[in-house]
């Protein structure tokens, strides 16, 4: 399929971005991610890997338009839940409980 991601065109076919990230370990997701075979990737790792341009050359809605396009599936920035963990004292705190009422 043919795309332009960052005024550059691109022919772009899945299986050949599921070759270009095996073996790609993914980055913490903070934004927009996909999911290639079992793993989930940042949009703009996955741009930067399969068009070789610094992800500050493109925008991560053009990738994800270009992965949507090819079958893969995208997930915006607020489908992705934060991994925070509690903090070591208000973990203890919430495995004490609350004090019963007097």
């Amino acid at each position: 399929m043919r795309c332009v991601i960052a005024r550059f065109p691109f022919d772009l076919v899945k299986a050949g971005v599921q070759e270009s990230m095996k073996g790609v370990k993914p980055e913490p997701i903070e934004g927009e991610s996909v999911i290639i075979g079992r793993r989930h990737y940042p949009v703009k790792q996955v741009g930067e890997v399969i068009t070789r341009q610094d992800r500050r050359d493109f925008t991560a809605s053009e990738v994800t338009r270009a992965l949507t396009r090819l079958g893969f599936t995208c997930r915006a920035a607020a489908d992705v839940a934060p991994a925070v963990e509690p903090a070591p004292l208000a973990a203890a705190s919430a495995l004490l409980g609350t004090p019963a009422p007097a």
